[in-house]
């Protein structure tokens, strides 16, 4: 008779790659009209620049778009006919948007053992190649990892308008996306941490694991305030000049 500790538990088939896009957010630092994500950048909406650079990534099974309830954007002709899953379960914070699309990809057929990649709407700059560079960092990785860049500038401390301290900034860096991690993992992690955490990464070291940092792109930043809609424009349009 086989006896349980025989038996090997781990998961038999590869894990695949999903990536998960929280797109629920209403951008109100950006100063637009309506949410940021749908603003028109060189010639189409911001997110679909996103979902266009997931969708030429061949090991990304399939894209997964969180929006809120209420949403109707993905009804509209521009956005008819795609590739990717709409999710109508954004919640009230970005963490909230996340752990509700995991589930929601639960729901499609993923399996705890997959990965997914958390990648923000508003890095509508993000390119196929850095995709890829990450799934390489991180397929083979016990934790996951995300994109992120070394600290350039000096880092001050803030009080009432004035600079309190000058902090190192040896070792620290800017995180961005996307961040790579198991489903299982980051929905356990997400569950432990609540709505205050603003990344993915944080919610997994809160649990004690040290995600893999992978160089970005200072091009991959977030469309925030509204001074980046002409530099992410300048950037895209360039893009479109050199492919053309």
């Amino acid at each position: 008779m086989t006896e349980l500790n025989d038996i090997n538990l781990a998961p038999t088939a590869a894990p695949r790659c999903w990536a998960l896009i929280p797109c629920a957010g209403t951008g109100s630092r950006a100063g637009a009209a309506g949410p940021k994500q749908y603003q028109t950048l060189a010639g189409k909406p911001m997110v679909m620049h996103t979902l266009d650079a997931f969708a030429v990534v061949s090991r990304i099974d399939q894209t997964l778009v969180v929006v809120s309830p209420e949403d109707t954007f993905f009804q509209t002709p521009q956005a008819l006919n795609a590739s990717f899953l709409i999710a109508p379960c954004g919640g009230s914070t970005r963490a909230g948007s996340v752990f509700n699309g995991l589930n929601a990809l639960l729901a499609e057929g993923a399996v705890a053992h997959d990965w997914v990649l958390v990648h923000d709407a508003a890095r509508c700059l993000i390119t196929p190649a850095q995709i890829d560079q990450l799934l390489d960092a991180c397929l083979a990785d016990e934790v996951g990892g995300l994109l992120a860049l070394p600290l350039p500038d000096t880092l001050k401390v803030a009080q009432a308008g004035r600079v309190a301290a000058t902090l190192p900034r040896e070792g620290k860096w800017l995180a961005q996306t996307p961040q790579m991690f198991r489903i299982g993992s980051l929905i356990e992690a997400l569950e432990l941490a609540g709505d205050a955490v603003t990344d993915e990464s944080s919610a997994i070291e809160a649990m004690g694991l040290s995600p893999k940092l992978v160089v970005g792109s200072a091009q991959n930043f977030k469309v925030t305030y509204p001074e980046d809609f002409a530099l992410a424009q300048a950037l895209l349009q360039s893009r479109q000049v050199e492919c053309g």
